[in-house]
């Protein structure tokens, strides 16, 4: 398999080019700064380039059989910003699954079924940018033809794969507190092999 990775300079995005290239995957890396990224293998490719250019994100996806993102959000929305030129461009390829890395405040509050985690009583963040940014990228994720998913991690620390982690479909698991970004990046990885969670959100926790 030929797997992009944007994102993959952050600390998700890192620890899943690190699991495909295990794997012996040929894996492409879609960074702004290449000299700032400490990975070499024979399966790997890094590419300079901006996800919210699409002649970028044209060359990038040149073979490639499925797309994970682990883009993080910025005080520029590059996160919804960049979904509909992820969409469109691999529509244009015919490449369908993709793998994305949110959060769980876009997740179905248990407590206000009719409102996502950030707006409910259930989150205890008063700042919502970074959510929004997320929310608005799923909406248009949501209403595409790809095969998709997005990963929801509650509270993300730093460390390796501790396992015995608890997953549920467009909510969070019962008092999920954390979960760890080696997990996180397991989990999200572990999808390419799978037809679960097929355009759902999938909340993740211990």
């Amino acid at each position: 398999m030929k797997l992009l990775v944007l994102g993959a300079s952050g600390r998700v995005g890192h620890k899943i080019v690190k699991r495909a290239l295990a794997d012996h995957h040929d894996v492409v890396a879609l960074v702004r700064s290449p000299e700032n990224f400490n990975l070499i293998d024979e399966y790997l490719t890094v590419l300079k380039g901006n996800v919210l250019e699409e002649n970028d994100l044209l060359r990038a996806l040149d073979g490639v059989d499925a797309i994970i993102s682990a883009l993080n959000t910025d005080q520029n929305n590059t996160l919804s910003r960049s979904m509909p030129i992820i969409v469109q461009t691999m529509e244009s390829q015919q490449i369908k699954r993709l793998i994305s890395i949110g959060t769980a405040g876009i997740l179905d509050s248990r407590t206000e079924p009719n409102l996502y985690r950030f707006q409910s009583n259930e989150s205890k963040r008063r700042k919502t940018i970074a959510a929004e940014d997320h929310l608005k990228a799923y909406q248009y994720l949501e209403k595409s033809q790809l095969d998709w998913t997005v990963v929801c991690p509650t509270y993300l620390p730093d460390g390796e794969s501790e396992g015995d982690f608890r997953v549920e479909e467009n909510l969070l698991p019962v008092d999920g507190k954390r979960i760890t970004v080696g997990d996180t990046a397991a989990f999200a990885y572990s999808l390419l092999n799978s037809n679960n969670f097929n355009k759902a959100r999938v909340g993740i926790a211990y």
